[in-house]
């Protein structure tokens, strides 16, 4: 969930889920000896899990439940060792040829050699064993799942040039600084992919390459955009780059400066900032609007009613795929049925992805973010719609300040979060003393939501509805949604 031109804060990782691999100190490699295990499941980050005859849980990248493999230990550790393949002396029914030629050497989607279906039910078993952890049981679990495997409308590519003055342009290896040097990536959307050849070409006749540290790209319905990151001005290059984007017909802006980076726009379809926004379809969400919109900021007549644009700049979040996302709202609105009259709360609400389309409905809502910059944005993109979003700063990890901002209400029909990945515990620890009907949680770490969902049921809330968004199509990452009910 990286942003554009800007590093997203770093947050601490849960540490419970497996989708992290902790740090631990490298005791020991033994890459020259061979082991035979027998993979008996998937850990939590899509690694297969053994045991050698000493009992010792082995991890293995690449391996599959039921395979025999021959593998070597190149780390070993004081719980457990690590491990990958060096013969696989039988394959898994499951397993796949990857599509993407770099898989193994990328360090991104990773479960390429593992069927969709089972990457799926992988995801829903992770979700389903955190829960147990915390003893709670869930029922079924819905799929909310993508149709195009070239689901990815934004990405950051790294640019280095290595020692024999060679430019590189592409994503880490696992667990890696080392750059992987690509020429396309099967699962970014058309456009962006298009442009990996393009890039790399324009790279190699640069005056000063070493000056650009990335490269990100973004895909909207209304622009393709090329942010670089770079380190100071060069002239020279400034003008390839220009020709680039017109070649190209993108928008281009540089971050410029090493500590604070400043945005300049300068090559945008002659020089225009573009319009960066998403666009949520209501009919599609389910949603009758409730007035229909006269701004001159909306679009006329009947399609303008049924669409809801967020507008977003280059550092704000936004989640890489489009179909999915419009997928999770759509589930969160049949989950909450806003209504005209209702009073609804959006935590963690970013740029209003959830609390304009609730707000549609005709609820009131609060949306409430800890970044005032956010706050501004929801409030413009609220506007501009012409809905009743009232946007608020908080500190949402202090539960004293989430206590207080409740407090502030007498009646709330439901609570929408979406927390970072160290989750709403803050929120959850208070939630039991309002009483509040309905919440609906969206996580992008199980670990955190199964910590929180056990402070929800302990106040008396019951889970109703589980969901799981395959949001990254071919790695262990996934979104988790669920529906609790206030029981007493």
């Amino acid at each position: 969930m990286a942003m554009l031109g800007k590093r997203r804060p770093s947050r601490p990782a849960s540490g419970h889920s497996g989708l992290v691999r902790q740090p631990s100190r490298k005791t020991e490699s033994k890459d020259d000896i061979s082991t035979t295990l027998v993979v008996e499941r998937l850990a939590h980050d899509g690694r297969g899990v053994a045991h050698n005859v000493e009992g010792k849980t082995v991890f293995i990248d690449q391996a599959l439940p039921g395979e025999h493999v021959d593998v070597a230990i190149h780390v070993t550790r004081k719980r457990y060792d690590e491990a990958h393949i060096k013969n696989r002396l039988t394959s898994s029914e499951q397993r796949v040829e990857p599509p993407c030629a770099y898989f193994g050497q990328c360090g991104g989607c990773d479960l390429q050699h593992l069927n969709l279906t089972a990457q799926r039910q992988h995801k829903r078993d992770v979700v389903t064993e955190l829960m147990a952890r915390q003893g709670l049981t869930l029922g079924p679990i819905a799929a909310l799942d993508g149709s195009s495997e070239h689901y990815r409308r934004r990405a950051r590519l790294g640019v280095r040039v290595d020692g024999q003055g060679n430019v590189l342009l592409g994503f880490r290896a696992p667990n890696s600084h080392r750059l992987v040097d690509i020429e396309q990536c099967h699962v970014l959307v058309p456009a962006l992919n298009k442009l990996i050849l393009p890039l790399r070409q324009l790279l190699a006749t640069l005056a000063s390459p070493r000056l650009v540290g990335h490269v990100e790209l973004l895909a909207t319905d209304e622009a393709t955009v090329v942010l670089v990151r770079q380190l100071k001005a060069h002239d020279q290059d400034r003008a390839r780059w220009q020709q680039f984007a017109e070649q190209q017909q993108v928008s281009l802006g540089t971050w410029l400066g090493r500590e604070t980076p400043v945005l300049h726009w300068n090559g945008a379809h002659g020089g225009a900032t573009p319009v960066l926004q998403e666009v949520l379809n209501l009919d599609e969400l389910g949603i009758q609007r409730a007035s229909s919109p006269t701004s001159e900021h909306c679009l006329s007549g009947d399609k303008a009613s049924s669409l809801v644009t967020l507008r977003f700049s280059p550092g704000d979040f936004l989640q890489v795929n489009a179909e999915v996302n419009q997928k999770m709202v759509a589930q969160v609105v049949a989950w909450l049925k806003p209504a005209p009259g209702q009073q609804l709360v959006d935590l963690f609400a970013g740029i209003g992805n959830f609390s304009l389309p609730l707000a549609a409905a005709g609820a009131k809502v609060l949306a409430v973010e800890g970044n005032p910059a956010m706050v501004e944005r929801i409030t413009a993109n609220s506007d501009a719609n012409l809905l009743d979003v009232h946007a608020q700063q908080a500190d949402l990890s202090d539960a004293k300040k989430v206590q207080m901002l409740l407090s502030e209400h007498q009646q709330i029909d439901a609570i929408v979060l979406d927390p970072p990945r160290s989750g709403a515990e803050a929120a959850c620890q208070v939630l039991g003393s309002y009483n509040v009907p309905r919440v609906a949680y969206i996580s992008c770490d199980p670990a955190t939501l199964a910590r929180d969902a056990a402070h929800l049921v302990h106040a008396g809330y019951r889970v109703k509805q589980v969901a799981v968004a395959d949001m990254f199509l071919h790695t262990a990452h996934l979104e988790t949604l669920m529906l609790f009910e206030y029981e007493g």
